[in-house]
C-alpha cells in the first residue's frame, strides 16, 4: 500500500469521516483555514490515482467514496513504522514511548489488560 502525503492524509481523514461526497462536501468538513477548492480537488484526484477512493460521475459532479477502510490504512502504516524504526518489534515501540515518558504506567496497565482479555477470549 502506498503512503499518502500529509496533505493527502488530511483529506483522506475528512473523506473517511464524511463518507461519499463531492469536493464541496469535503471542503465543508475541513477545519479552518480551509484549502482552496482547486487544491483540494487536485489532492482528491491524487488520492484516487493511488486507489484509496473511487469516483462516479453524476451530471457534471464527481462523487467520491473510500475504497479502503481507515483501520486498514492505519494498520499498514503502523506496521511500516514498526518495521522501519523499531526492528519489527512492538515491544521496542512501547519501550520507546515509555522511555520518552509518552505513555503512563496506567496506560501500560490498560494495554496489558487488553492483551490479556484478548488472549482469554481467543481460547476455545
Amino acid at each position: 500500500m502506498k503512503k499518502l502525503t500529509a496533505q493527502e492524509e488530511e483529506a483522506m481523514l475528512i473523506i473517511w469521516k464524511t463518507g461519499e461526497g463531492c469536493v464541496k462536501d469535503y471542503l465543508d468538513n475541513y477545519p479552518e483555514p480551509r484549502p482552496p477548492y482547486t487544491t483540494l480537488a487536485s489532492v482528491i484526484k491524487n488520492i484516487e490515482k493511488k486507489n484509496f477512493i473511487t469516483s462516479r460521475k453524476i451530471g457534471n459532479v464527481y462523487l467520491y467514496q473510500p475504497r479502503i477502510m481507515q483501520e486498514e490504512y492505519q494498520q499498514a502504516m503502523m506496521s511500516g513504522v514498526v518495521k522501519d524504526y523499531f526492528r519489527n518489534s512492538y515491544k521496542e515501540l512501547v519501550t520507546f514511548f515509555a522511555k520518552e515518558q509518552k505513555i503512563s504506567s496506567e496506560e501500560l496497565k490498560d494495554i496489558i489488560k487488553l492483551i490479556e482479555n484478548k488472549s482469554n477470549t481467543s481460547k476455545p
